[in-house]
């Protein structure tokens, strides 16, 4: 909760949620996103068929902006936010919306602004009604598209943001993605939003654009006006309106500490990740496209332990090809051998979609046919894609893995379905690596619990924690309603991870981790006091990561493990693992918060 702190020199001091890392200071610009007024009137019904071309035409202006804005995110580097703009093409095409607003014309008699209008109130009205978080979040790319497309048939510019001719701090009400892309970074410092959460599509464009950002602070708009000046601390996820003379004093003291640190860092880049009594753990990282793999030799990590594939779709209006997937892989394996690769077949569905790919319009999509139950229902799919992994492993270095398997029989089909790439790849002649490891994500409970079983058929685990916390602790972590139930201390959690790390080395199964927990350092001891064998994060968390291992005992983590697992709450783990690292690594602190 936003919670006010004033002090005697006149400022105040609000707690959100600190989504993109820095520090910032300067005058604040609040947008409020342009009220769509429609002016609604009659039109003839010799006039209603240039009404309709004027909505194509709209549509198709629409579309392409959106392409364009979507291919300059992708040129920014900024991959994983440029598949949020997916679900607003998927508006434009949805034949049923386009429909319904050609027939409101015609029974109407109204001009295309108001059917525009009229359908879209509709629709939001009613996925609003659901009681379903992930739909209700989908109204606000159905506002978005509208926007445009009104701005688009009313012939208004789509950016305020374009008019901004000296820097600013951004707060506004919430951004959308069109919004957050049409931000230039030599104007817009930062940005502060009454809404979000740490997964909303806002915090990922702010991390895509590495922009110190701050979301859910409630109230934040009613609370600044433009020009006033604050200060955002991205890492501690803390915005001071009207700072003193003391705190900035104060905050260019923690930038430059912050400079040097990250500074220091970089002497880590050649070093092995290994704990001060000798025990070696991978540190690896994940990546989006074959372009990453330059933050993954400059950050020092040990090859990739996630290549999410995910990408080489979304960024297509069809299906890439075996040889064009198969390009990707290679260049992913040839720059980084002999480090290992691996490689996460497709994981589509929930919030990402495909036009080429039928998936079925489901009530709750994260707990339906998505990730692996979507590649088995289209075996065709996977095969190109298995096929296309195993032409790019003749160097022995990459390894397949199968995202959110809830049980050993599908880890059964998909590896029916690799046996026959295998032997067609040899009836061609085409040379690949036949003993290359296959692995599972255990991201579910059911997976978690079933590990033993899952054993049998699989060379590795990798526990993807973003999902497991999300199944496991009922919390949907892009609902800041109950974003504060995301605890990755929970003890239930804690003894998931515990007895999959436990349950695979008995069976001679190495157990790496590869989501959001693996890269927050202050985590790390606690995770080598499990007994993981490798951590996959973000490049960018690599030295920190680093840092932690490289200045702690397997013993010291072994002991916080222990204390770990008899702890009663989260919040008691947390401040546990907070108190190793005051003790072994204080910088991590300064950087983190």
């Amino acid at each position: 909760m936003s919670v006010p702190t004033p002090d005697p020199g006149g400022e105040i001091v609000i707690k959100g949620i600190g989504v993109c890392t820095g520090v910032v200071i300067g005058p604040v610009f609040l947008y409020t996103a342009e009220d769509s007024y429609v002016e609604e009137y009659a039109v003839a019904a010799d006039d209603v068929a240039q009404e309709i071309g004027r909505f194509e035409d709209a549509l198709i202006e629409t579309r392409r902006q959106i392409k364009q804005v979507q291919d300059d995110v992708v040129e920014a580097a900024q991959k994983d936010s440029a598949n949020i703009f997916d679900a607003h093409l998927m508006v434009l095409d949805d034949g049923a919306l386009i429909g319904e607003v050609i027939a409101e014309i015609r029974k109407s008699g109204i001009n295309v602004e108001g059917a525009v209008r009229i359908v879209a109130t509709r629709y939001t009205a009613a996925l609003g009604a659901v009681d379903d978080d992930y739909l209700k979040e989908r109204t606000a790319d159905i506002k978005d598209v509208v926007r445009r497309l009104l701005q688009n048939l009313s012939g208004r510019s789509i950016s305020i943001f374009e008019q901004l001719n000296r820097k600013h701090i951004i707060v506004a009400n919430d951004l959308s993605p069109s919004d957050t892309a049409a931000m230039k970074k030599d104007v817009v410092q930062g940005f502060a939003t009454d809404l979000g959460s740490p997964t909303s599509h806002t915090a990922v464009m702010a991390r895509g654009m590495e922009i110190p950002a701050i979301v859910g602070l409630h109230d934040i708009t009613q609370r600044v006006s433009t020009g006033d000046e604050i200060l955002i601390d991205g890492n501690k996820g803390i915005l001071i309106l009207r700072p003193t003379s003391e705190r900035l004093e104060e905050y260019g003291r923690v930038v430059e500490t912050r400079r040097s640190i990250v500074t220091g860092l970089t002497t880590l880049k050649d070093q092995e990740a290994k704990t001060k009594d000798g025990r070696t753990i991978i540190l690896s990282a994940n990546v989006e496209v074959p372009e990453d793999i330059d933050a993954v030799l400059s950050h020092g990590a040990n090859g990739v332990g996630l290549f999410r594939t995910e990408y080489l779709y979304l960024s297509k209006e069809r299906l890439p090809s075996e040889d064009e997937q198969a390009e990707a892989y290679e260049k992913v394996s040839s720059r980084l051998s002999p480090a290992p690769v691996i490689i996460r077949t497709l994981d589509i569905g929930g919030d990402k979609f495909l036009s080429d790919v039928r998936v079925p319009n489901e009530m709750n999509p994260f707990l339906g046919c998505r990730a692996i139950r979507l590649s088995l229902a289209q075996p065709d799919m996977l095969k190109t894609q298995l096929r296309a992994i195993l032409r790019a492993s003749t160097r022995g270095n990459v390894k397949i893995m199968y995202p959110m398997v809830s049980n050993a029989g599908e880890i059964i089909q998909a590896n029916a379905i690799l046996k026959e790439a295998m032997n067609e790849l040899q009836e061609e002649n085409l040379p690949f690596d036949e003993n290359l490891d296959i692995g599972v994500m255990i991201e579910t409970p059911s997976a978690a619990l079933t590990a033993d079983v899952l054993s049998d058929h699989v060379a590795f685990f990798s526990i993807g924690t973003n999902d497991l916390i999300q199944y496991t602790l009922a919390v949907d972590r892009v609902n800041e309603r109950v974003a504060y139930l995301y605890e990755p201390t929970h003890p239930a959690i804690l003894r998931l991870i515990k007895d999959t790390i436990d349950v695979g080395h008995k069976q001679g199964v190495w157990v790496g981790l590869c989501g959001e927990m693996g890269a927050d350092p202050v985590m790390t001891p606690l995770l080598i006091g499990f007994g993981i064998d490798e951590l996959s994060v973000v490049p960018s968390a690599v030295p920190l990561v680093k840092d932690v291992i490289c200045n702690i005992t397997a013993k010291e983590a072994r002991e916080l493990a222990e204390i770990a697992l008899l702890a009663r709450s989260a919040g008691e783990v947390l401040g546990h693992c907070r108190e190793l690292i005051l003790k072994i690594a204080p910088e991590i602190l300064e950087l983190t918060g």
